[in-house]
């Protein structure tokens, strides 16, 4: 957390972040995620504090915070439950409908493989620093004669 404050400053972690991994910012376009598409996923993970207790923000609300209208959200939404990344679940009462329960299971199904690769990379890239790292000594330099002395 120090080092994010580092960064970002106390004041502005205090006040809330977000964990979202990085392999579905770096895959959103083999994904097929417009830029509104990624910043919803970013508004729900917002609201996502625990494993069992799913974001159940409102359209209008998130509408609000991207400044776009709620039709705007509702459409990109059946958009991502169409590709299979979210699964939205329906609460009702006695006196009608409350906001919808997001589940991103299906957004995090179609992104491991991805992280399977990007830690496969990962894995590549220390298995040659530790190779060149551990090589015995220098490499063996040799004075190369001009033909025209």
């Amino acid at each position: 957390m120090r080092t994010n404050e580092k960064k970002w400053t106390k004041p502005l972690m205090d006040a809330g972040w977000t964990a979202l991994p990085s392999v579905i910012i770096e895959n959103q376009r083999q994904l097929m995620l417009s830029p509104l598409d990624l910043n919803i996923i970013v508004y729900l993970a917002s609201k996502w504090w625990t494993a069992e207790g799913k974001p159940f923000p409102s359209k209008t609300t998130m509408a609000k915070a991207m400044d776009v209208h709620p039709r705007t959200i509702q459409k990109h939404i059946a958009a991502l439950e169409g590709a299979g990344y979210i699964r939205r679940e329906e609460r009702r009462t006695e006196t009608g409908s409350r906001t919808n329960i997001y589940h991103l299971d299906g957004l995090i199904k179609a992104v491991a493989p991805f992280a399977v690769e990007k830690l496969a990379e990962i894995k590549d890239k220390a298995e040659l620093a530790k190779r060149r790292q551990n090589r015995a000594g220098a490499p063996k330099l040799r004075l190369v004669q001009d033909d025209d002395e």
